[in-house]
């Protein structure tokens, strides 16, 4: 029985001062503020596994089509370098404000296209990495994973010819099916605005 009251008691101090803590503001949510080691060493860990434990069903098309290759060159170019950077570059704007840091796809190679694959689709939570899948269609995502196989040890002109041998930037079958439920509403007043059904 004293156990059991020892237990409960210390599960109302840590609930209290959990409470007691958030409600504070004492930690520090700034991007310009690096995470404590241990809040970075659990949210690493949740994301590795969480990932991990969600891969069984992806399964890895072709990744040496040249056609995927280009589709992606043009996507990762204008939807992925602005974080993730181009070859040669340390750095962007964009890329410099961000925390947790994006990687540096121009120079790390992902070994696991079915991981690369999902977090494209899917995204990471509170990262800056958004969920493409909600805009873009499997066959695009791959094409951007196949890209990113070829993307370490590719000199900037090279990077930049395969995205001008792209079609440029195209969410394939998804992009088609969004913009065939736009519709444009003009109001009274002459103001338009567009409505997806």
């Amino acid at each position: 029985m004293k156990q059991v009251i020892w237990l409960a008691g210390l599960l109302v101090v840590v609930v209290v001062g959990s409470g007691a803590f958030i409600w504070s503001g004492a930690y520090n949510i700034a991007a310009d503020e690096p995470h404590w080691s241990s809040t970075e060493q659990v949210m690493e860990t949740v994301r590795d596994r969480s990932v991990e434990a969600r891969l069984s069903g992806v399964v890895v098309p072709n990744l040496d089509d040249e056609s995927l290759i280009r589709t992606g060159a043009g996507n990762y170019d204008a939807m992925c370098a602005g974080c993730h950077l181009e070859p040669g570059e340390d750095h962007t704007e964009l890329s410099a404000g961000l925390y947790p840091g994006p990687p540096n796809l121009g120079r790390d190679r992902s070994d696991d296209p079915a991981e690369a694959f999902w977090v494209i689709k899917h995204g990471i939570k509170m990262s800056g990495m958004p969920a493409w899948g909600k805009s873009m269609d499997d066959d695009s995502i791959w094409g951007m994973v196949a890209f990113l196989q070829k993307l370490p040890g590719m000199s900037a002109d090279q990077y930049h010819e395969q995205v001008e041998a792209s079609e440029g930037h195209s969410h394939g079958a998804a992009e088609a099916a969004v913009d065939a439920h736009v519709t444009t509403h003009v109001h009274a007043d002459g103001s338009e605005h567009e409505h997806k059904d």
